[in-house]
């Protein structure tokens, strides 16, 4: 048996962990949920999975017996019971968490890209310190790891390509992207997912993401990772090896088959529940080259992260920032690059980038972007 925290526990990531657990409940036992507001879906889960910790901003009296509310997700991730902690909560707030698990040597399913993107350096040399597993639950990295497996990574991989969908403005014309609405941009043409992730999916700030996420846990150079854009979101990306053969991971749009290989690692196990991959209903698979007039945040994004030092976690704040007032109506959605690029543009990176430094740059380039918007 298995016992996991659940950060997050109310997104969709969180929902669809559950829904693994409740497919295994002879495997898998919840001792811990978190939440940020959503304190009603929160209890509907506690009292259905009666975890002995949870987490949430606003906490009543009516906890199951034997759950104990917990106001900090670090003591949370720090509980002897705990052996894999799902992240699964949105933006930089999975940072500080992230660490804890990883200090205290526990597998950490990394399902949040945001942790990687601000402080990737130090996660990895953290786990790394503590030999702590970070096991990827976001489809793109997760195919990467599962087309690694049994392979000498160092040694035989020529280069990493990654797939996107397009989101949802992928064949919108280029004259309309500035009116687009939030409820346009939500429309994803394969995903479910958050609504935050959804953004980026449309800006294609999230494949950045993916490329930055790839450089740190598979060590890879930036000049050997690229990104291609599939429409079907079938194949969720491809390892290239030094002989020209290719290994592609392949599977429906659908979340729970990564979170479930991580949650079992190194084991495969069935799972009724979930729909496999019907090739012939699928037809045909196509690829096309990604276009930086219509994705201008995904330039930016690798621009950016390859400066290195604190300009990432500006980077990811800014980006938060902005996706944020978009989806509040209150900047358009070619706005979220200017924004970002604005806060990028002004930094002035730290001599060092610990993780007060990282804390640091991330705060000001919130505020950065808030101001910049009232000013506008």
């Amino acid at each position: 048996m298995k016992n996991i925290v659940v950060l997050g526990s109310t997104g969709s990531i969180g929902r669809q962990t559950l829904d693994i657990v409740r497919a295994f409940p002879d495997e898998l036992r919840v001792v811990g949920l978190s939440a940020w507001s959503n304190r009603d879906l929160l209890m509907q889960q506690a009292k259905e999975f009666w975890p002995q910790m949870v987490c949430c901003e606003s906490l009543g009296e009516d906890l199951p017996h034997g759950c104990r509310p917990v106001h900090d997700l670090t003591e949370m991730v720090n509980d002897p019971r705990v052996d894999l902690v799902m992240l699964a909560v949105v933006g930089a707030v999975g940072l500080l968490p992230a660490l804890e698990t990883l200090r205290a040597g526990k597998a950490l399913a990394l399902a949040n890209k945001e942790p990687v993107v601000m402080a990737g350096e130090l996660l990895t040399t953290t786990a790394a310190k503590h030999h702590a597993p970070i096991l990827p639950v976001d489809s793109e990295p997760s195919a990467i790891w599962q087309c690694l497996h049994g392979e000498d990574a160092a040694k035989s991989v020529r280069r990493i390509i990654i797939t996107a969908s397009g989101g949802a403005f992928r064949n919108s014309p280029l004259s309309k992207l500035a009116a687009m609405t939030p409820e346009e941009a939500l429309k994803h043409p394969t995903w479910t997912m958050g609504k935050k992730i959804t953004i980026d999916s449309a800006t294609l700030m999230n494949k950045a993401f993916e490329v930055i996420e790839s450089h740190w846990l598979f060590n890879m150079p930036w000049d050997r990772i690229d990104a291609v854009i599939h429409p079907q979101s079938v194949i969720h990306s491809v390892v290239e090896f030094e002989d020209g053969s290719l290994k592609a991971q392949m599977g429906p749009p659908d979340m729970r088959f990564p979170i479930q290989h991580a949650l079992f690692y190194p084991r495969r196990l069935p799972n009724p529940n979930l729909q496999t991959l019907d090739l012939l209903k699928v037809g045909s698979l196509t690829f096309e080259a990604l276009d930086p007039n219509r994705y201008p945040c995904f330039t930016l994004g690798l621009e950016t992260a390859k400066k290195g030092g604190t300009y990432p976690a500006v980077l990811n704040a800014a980006n938060e920032e902005a996706v944020s007032l978009f989806l509040k109506k209150e900047i358009g959605f070619l706005d979220i690059q200017k924004f970002v690029t604005l806060a990028v543009e002004r930094h002035a990176p730290s001599k060092t980038s610990g993780l007060e430094d990282i804390l640091e740059a991330d705060a000001w380039a919130r505020r950065t972007v808030r101001q910049a918007v009232k000013g506008a």
